[in-house]
């Protein structure tokens, strides 16, 4: 089969590899959309590579080329002879990420049993730590990883499962958290709530704050680039540039500053203009990764303001009554009834394994760019 691998860092191939075996708990799926995430650019870049062996030590790509791919949608073109519940044919969802429950593993992980998968102490996951991902024409995977696309969802539409079931499980993390602010409940509400970064996990954090929580509150957003501003806007936010970002959570929250604040841009620099915005005890959401702009100072003056930070990463959660991730299956469900739209954020598409290297030849600098999508059938 074809797969595009990344064979050095800056370096995708087209190549091909042998077909994945198919044990008997196992579906095999043709790839039908993917997602181009930014974990994606920081593998491609070689800033990661979270291939280790048993060492810890990263395997370098030229030794193990890595496909590339976490955000999959397919039809099942083959089901294991002990698979009852997938049938071929089926459009689905997959989620990468393979934990105790994926391995049939008995016991659970105390973090598998306690509905913190992406914690798992024998995670790996399809197209970030070595295993295979979805930049391919199969993948296998255990079928309780995968979930099946009701009606007629777009399959690139779909491909946002995994990307809003790691927004959702930040926001659950904050709201399990002992925080001085709530969105709920009898003790003091959160008024005012800031993302920084209008990327596709900032807009889907707008979202989520307005159709899960139900917030009514003001959300302020700060993007430099005007394009993604417009889109902020539109999903019912304020969207300002960074020089006026002090200023418009001042203006909307009555000189009291924000009692929330997701961090999703990546950037580093940002940090410093984080303690102005926040009432003291505040909490913070730290989603974005990356920056590598700044040190570790600039977190001084979030200590001093006893905020709640929040390190969130993955669609961790619980398995449904069938073995399935339960976060995955809220964000589907979100997707297929509407409550997250998430097509206007679908700016790029590449068609086909063979456009898929465009996408990190720098159209994802461009100030229209949110997100890219590959087409693969």
């Amino acid at each position: 089969m074809r797969a595009l691998a990344l064979t050095a860092p800056r370096r995708l191939e087209l190549l091909d590899v042998a077909s994945p075996a198919l044990g008997p708990h196992d579906v095999r799926i043709a790839p039908a959309a993917v997602g181009v995430c930014g974990t994606d650019f920081h593998i491609w870049s070689g800033e990661s590579n979270f291939h280790f062996d048993a060492q810890g030590r990263a395997i370098p790509f030229e030794q193990s080329p890595q496909i590339l791919g976490h955000e999959i949608t397919g039809t099942v073109v083959e089901v294991g002879k002990a698979v009852r519940d997938v049938e071929r044919g089926a459009r689905v969802v997959v989620d990468q990420g393979r934990n105790c429950r994926s391995e049939r593993r008995e016991p659970p992980c105390e973090y598998c049993a306690s509905g913190h998968s992406h914690q798992c102490e024998h995670y790996t996951e399809h197209g970030i730590t070595g295993l295979p991902g979805g930049f391919a024409d199969e993948l296998v995977v255990p079928a309780v990883n995968v979930l099946p696309i009701a009606g007629d969802v777009p399959f690139a539409t779909a491909a946002m499962t995994e990307p809003l079931a790691c927004v959702l499980h930040c926001v659950d993390m904050g709201e399990r958290a002992h925080t001085r602010y709530a969105f709920a409940g009898s003790g003091p509400r959160v008024r005012t709530a800031v993302v920084l970064g209008a990327g596709p996990a900032g807009l889907l954090f707008v979202q989520v704050l307005r159709s899960v929580l139900a917030f009514a509150g003001a959300i302020v957003v700060c993007d430099p680039s005007a394009e993604k501003r417009a889109l902020a806007q539109a999903l019912g936010a304020t969207a300002v540039p960074p020089s006026e970002l002090f200023a418009a959570v001042m203006q909307v929250s009555g000189g009291r500053g924000s009692e929330y604040l997701v961090e999703a841009s990546g950037a580093g620099h940002v940090f410093a203009l984080i303690p102005r915005l926040l009432r003291k005890q505040a909490t913070v959401l730290l989603y974005g990764v990356g920056h590598g702009d700044a040190g570790l100072s600039l977190l001084n003056p979030l200590q001093w303001r006893e905020l709640t930070l929040i390190t969130s990463v993955g669609a961790s959660g619980g398995f449904d009554a069938d073995g399935r991730p339960s976060v995955y299956r809220r964000a589907l469900a979100l997707l297929a009834d509407g409550s997250v739209q998430v097509e206007r954020l679908l700016t790029h598409r590449y068609r086909g394994l063979h456009e898929v290297p465009r996408a990190f030849a720098g159209a994802h600098a461009n100030a229209d760019y949110v997100k890219g999508v590959a087409v693969l059938a």
